[in-house]
């Protein structure tokens, strides 16, 4: 019981220092450009992070189901912990970038041997559990991290931000290395890994388009275009067959998990702007509105771990929940609308979230066959990377191409997570025809 407990903390543990990351480089980020320079290299500090991600996340979801999740984890973390130090010691936003880049790697391979490693010692009934804690190791920090960095920062200093975190991550491993030893982790469960180094390729090619869209997003349309035709030829190759036109089973979990993220992102980059420009609110209130969705966000997960309702049931009332949350938040860009209708918006799209969001995650598992888990994970990982870079860039292009006009993002999200609701249908298991034989992948040493 012990063992078990040591190591649900440490990976948690090791999923709020990876969100934690990736909140704090985003408050430090302006101080760090102004000590640094290299103002034109700011975007790259966070698309060369993204980048590797992708890339990380193909390589480590195959590696996992080959090898075991062990040597991703290990070999990440330690990515992760290098990244770190070499953003924090930088001297130039080159050397920054490069550190994003190694970290952004490293996070990834470590967010997919996870989702392995739960798969692999958790037994089915607690995967809900299990998820509901990594859906709010990734909430919490975006409650708390923004004032703790800022502290940091102004306080010890920017360079801290980073170099205080490996520490935290040694500490995390060693209490997850004590919860795992002795578990079912070692070996892969598949003896091959076809194409692999075909998915690395098209990763590293589905990284590139993502980035072209975020520069494109600020007018540069045909950024924009070549960003979005590219990632149509490459994104169908690295998730499962059939994603794109949401095939019943596993590529409809992975569709619906992109749109709803992709939704809810673009929608609430823009929520703060929206009413610190249009209505009126201090950025402190508007904050306080962010905040609230974070809190439900989290609230939900716990429900959907105890399973107070069945998986379907939170899918539908999550989707309708955050569909809501759009529309109410959406119609503030009208002067009539009581400001304060804010906050139970942002509160709804919150609940939402934290219902969709570790749902789906725990039917990718019971979606996959063994030596499949970690393909799939990976794939469900990067579609929600992918899908809310798309969503955010094209929200954004709509938003200056139509002079500021706040109502064109909310609709646009509004599209998103409608779509999302029709796919939830879907989500089931696909039936196996008759007489076709099933067969599990048998491990390997």
């Amino acid at each position: 019981m012990k063992k078990t407990s040591a190591l649900t903390t440490g990976l948690v543990a090791m999923v709020a220092l990876v969100a934690f990351e990736y909140v704090a480089v985003a408050v430090a980020m302006p101080v760090v450009a102004a000590e640094l320079g290299g103002k034109e290299l700011y975007g790259l500090a966070f698309s060369s992070a993204l980048a590797a991600g992708v890339v990380g996340t193909v390589l480590g979801g195959r590696w996992a189901d080959l090898r075991g999740p062990l040597a991703p984890l290990w070999t990440g973390a330690a990515a992760f912990i290098a990244g770190l130090v070499m953003a924090g010691l930088a001297q130039a936003m080159e050397v920054l970038i490069a550190g994003r880049l190694i970290q952004g790697f490293g996070g990834a391979l470590v967010n997919v041997a996870l989702y392995v490693v739960v798969a692999r010692v958790y037994p089915e009934e607690q995967h809900p559990r299990v998820f509901s804690l990594f859906a709010t190791a990734w909430v919490v920090p975006s409650m708390a991290g923004p004032g703790v960095v800022g502290a940091i920062t102004e306080t010890i200093g920017w360079r801290y931000v980073f170099l205080l975190v490996p520490f935290l991550t040694v500490a995390a491993g060693a209490v997850l290395a004590r919860g795992l030893a002795g578990q079912p982790v070692q070996g892969g469960q598949r003896s091959d890994a076809p194409g692999l180094a075909g998915k690395v390729a098209w990763a590293a090619v589905t990284a590139v388009a993502a980035g072209l869209m975020q520069y494109g997003s600020d007018g540069r349309f045909p950024l924009l275009a070549i960003g979005l035709v590219v990632l149509a030829v490459a994104l169908p190759r690295l998730l499962p067959a059939g994603t794109l036109r949401a095939a019943r089973g596993l590529p409809a979990v992975v569709g619906l998990r992109g749109l709803a993220c992709g939704a809810f992102l673009a929608a609430e980059v823009m929520v703060p702007l929206m009413l610190v420009e249009e209505r009126g609110m201090s950025p402190f209130t508007a904050g306080l509105a962010i905040s609230g969705g974070a809190v439900t966000w989290a609230f939900a997960s716990w429900l959907q771990g105890r399973e107070v309702f069945g998986r379907s049931t939170n899918l539908w009332l999550g989707s309708v929940a955050l569909s809501a949350g759009i529309v109410a938040m959406g119609a503030l860009t009208f002067p009539a609308v009581p400001v304060l209708m804010a906050y139970p918006a942002w509160v709804a799209a919150g609940f939402g979230m934290g219902l969709i969001y570790p749902t789906l995650s725990v039917l990718t598992l019971e979606l996959s066959a063994p030596g499949e888990t970690g393909e799939n994970s990976g794939a469900l990982q990067l579609g929600e990377s992918v899908f809310s870079v798309v969503a955010v860039a094209v929200t954004a292009a709509l938003f200056n191409a139509a002079g500021s006009a706040y109502w064109t993002v909310f609709a646009t999200a509004l599209a998103l997570s409608t779509a999302g609701l029709l796919l939830v249908p879907r989500t089931g298991r696909a039936p196996v025809p008759a007489g076709t034989e099933v067969r599990e992948a048998a491990p390997t040493a």
